[in-house]
């Protein structure tokens, strides 16, 4: 058996004296899994993907990735080692005053010197690459728009570039729908999803969302009050436990209020759209 890309063990998150958000978590991720982690809102979704790449420094446990102990690092040895995760935001974390093409090469920063980065001296392979992101994910009309101009679901897009654009072993998107409207958020989940695949990245998300889950994921891992409650395949988590895991926060599970009918439908003719077949 493959060894696992990323490994935590006992992970404790403690805030204040007495808020325990993670409770003892224990998991394997192994090269090329999509997971995703539900749970509803305050639940420690968000801490738990946080503690992987040192966002929030964890109470407790070991985070091994690639090799290395994370908890353990700091300074130019995290960085580095951070600098091989790719993260994805809720709320897009864009430079809305520059323009789409650089917000993307932004995911090279950890690895040219500052001042090519102010001026703008990105590597032609990086540009060449980034235009090539882009077009991919439909924004090929868009890439000297500044990005404050930009709807949401395209925002994410350009997030979901920079990050790839980055390099990483591993990908983190932290509630990356949350914001967007059903349509949008179909977009960005099927294209986060593809060049996943594409690229054989290991992928994690968090989602409050249990059908885009269902629908997306190679593996569901759903935690409650800080705990692991459910971990295996989309087939395997019956309505019983989605109950468990959101019981009194059952309004979260779904996008707002669209169906899941409605949301395959109209999500696959707005990419048809969006996206096209003709991105030659």
């Amino acid at each position: 058996m493959m060894n696992p890309i990323l490994s935590i063990k006992n992970l404790v998150k403690v805030y204040g004296k007495d808020t325990r958000a993670l409770n003892g978590i224990s998991l394997d991720f192994y090269p090329g899994e999509f997971i995703v982690v539900i749970g509803p809102s305050g639940a420690g979704k968000s801490t738990f993907i946080r503690c992987i790449n040192r966002l929030v420094n964890p109470s407790e446990g070991e985070v091994i990735f690639d090799g290395q102990h994370l908890e353990k690092l700091n300074g130019r040895k995290l960085r580095k080692e951070r600098s091989k995760i790719g993260m994805i935001f809720q709320h897009y974390n864009l430079v809305g005053r520059t323009n789409v093409i650089k917000n993307v090469l932004h995911g090279q920063l950890s690895n040219i010197p500052l001042y090519k980065s102010l001026l703008g001296l990105y590597r032609h392979e990086d540009k060449q690459e980034a235009v090539e992101l882009l077009k991919k994910v439909g924004l090929q009309d868009q890439i000297y728009k500044r990005a404050d101009e930009l709807s949401g679901g395209q925002m994410q897009r350009v997030g979901i570039c920079r990050a790839i654009l980055q390099r990483p072993k591993l990908l983190l998107a932290d509630e990356p729908i949350a914001s967007l409207d059903p349509l949008s958020a179909n977009i960005v989940m099927q294209q986060l999803h593809t060049i996943s695949n594409e690229k054989k990245l290991t992928c994690i998300v968090n989602l409050h969302q249990v059908d885009y889950a269902k629908k997306y994921a190679t593996r569901i891992i759903g935690i409650k009050k800080g705990t692991v409650v459910f971990d295996g395949a989309p087939s395997q988590l019956t309505d019983e436990m989605i109950q468990n895991i959101y019981e009194g926060k059952e309004s979260q599970m779904k996008l707002q209020s669209a169906s899941a009918t409605h949301l395959e439908n109209e999500g696959k003719r707005k990419m048809q759209v969006a996206v096209g077949q003709n991105d030659e």
